[in-house]
């Protein structure tokens, strides 16, 4: 063999082992992966089977291993958990789905940690304006607030406009106006005040280079899907929307089809990521649409909306997505995504790092 063909040899493998070593080493994030990237050589798969409920508290910056202490990590993990047994319970109680799914976000609005409730961000005000949404599979009835400042538990009022109104969607100081009348007991907005919060407003307000301009947090909402004993679906999103926002902006966490979508034969889907764009993108109904008209399983569908589609958008993301049988999927094109579920035999999984 001539010397120069050895050294074309020789260069090849060299590519090739380093090619296999970079791929190996990427994270693969659970149910999905970033739009950066390349898709799966097969179908996506779903992330578990028989799921009974599933919870996410926010897409955006990933959680690493290295820079994670034990302490941040079972604190993130138990308040994913507590959301999904809260839930979980109710179902073993015979409660439906909508029972289910409120009681698991209560509890994700009870926890500082997450964007929703008790943990959520301030506006560019230093106010705190939150959203919430829910939908009932079995009719398709529907209940949201949006820019509530002085609920405690956005879900449970938006449970309360679907059950006690002929309306979708109240904003506002009527909203707030309407909980209290309701009978959920107001609180001021100091109730909402975390300093973890402050500090981010503080930093988002600092004018910074468009390259340096990151966000270092857990962004989004919190979620939950079910599906009880009667296989009725059920969805609800709840936020605190994005540090700095302008006040009075509004994202998909209240809007039906955006943020939040449950139908019977079809998914229920709660939605975290870029507001604008899942609002632009139709996400959670787009899901739903291609499952009912498509023909498609509830994983490819949610892949297709969350890392194929809205990427186009200019959004990053994710999803929980669960059917009628059980069958899980939580895409996401963001670097993270926080969820967990809790299936038919009881056991409760939690996924907080990409590599799981």
């Amino acid at each position: 063999m001539r010397p120069r063909s050895r050294s074309w040899i020789v260069l090849a493998l060299a590519l090739l082992v380093a090619a296999t070593v970079t791929s190996s080493a990427l994270p693969r994030p659970a149910g999905g992966r970033p739009a950066s990237v390349a898709a799966p050589a097969g179908p996506p798969r779903p992330e578990a089977r028989d799921v009974v409920l599933a919870v996410h508290g926010g897409a955006g910056t990933a959680l690493r291993r290295e820079d994670t202490d034990a302490r941040t990590e079972k604190a993130y993990r138990d308040g994913l958990a507590d959301a999904l047994r809260a839930g979980r319970d109710v179902l073993r109680r015979g409660g439906d789905s909508v029972a289910a799914v409120e009681a698991a976000v209560r509890v994700l609005e009870d926890d500082p940690l997450f964007n929703a409730g008790k943990g959520a961000v301030f506006s560019e005000d230093a106010g705190h304006e939150l959203d919430a949404s829910v939908m009932r599979g079995r009719d398709q009835a529907a209940g949201a607030v949006a820019g509530v400042r002085h609920v405690r538990n956005p879900v449970s009022a938006a449970r309360l406009v679907m059950e006690r109104t002929p309306h979708v969607l109240l904003a506002g100081e009527a909203a707030d106006a309407f909980a209290a009348r309701a009978g959920l007991v107001p609180v001021t907005q100091d109730y909402f005040w975390t300093q973890k919060r402050w500090d981010e407003l503080m930093k988002a307000k600092q004018p910074r280079p468009a390259a340096a301009a990151r966000d270092e947090s857990i962004t989004g909402t919190v979620g939950a899907v079910a599906v009880d004993a009667r296989r009725d679906l059920a969805a609800a999103t709840s936020t605190g929307g994005m540090t700095n926002k302008m006040a009075g902006r509004v994202g998909d966490s209240p809007l039906v089809g955006a943020g939040t979508y449950a139908r019977n034969g079809t998914v229920a889907v709660s939605a975290t990521g870029q507001g604008e764009v899942f609002i632009r993108g139709t996400a959670a109904a787009t899901v739903a649409h291609l499952v009912e008209f498509g023909g498609r399983d509830v994983a490819s569908a949610a892949y297709e909306v969350v890392v194929e589609r809205l990427p186009k958008l200019g959004g990053k993301g994710g999803v929980i997505a669960l059917d009628d049988h059980g069958t899980y999927a939580a895409p996401y094109s963001s670097e993270g995504m926080l969820h967990g579920y809790a299936t038919k035999d009881g056991r409760i999984v939690t996924r907080i790092f990409p590599d799981e």
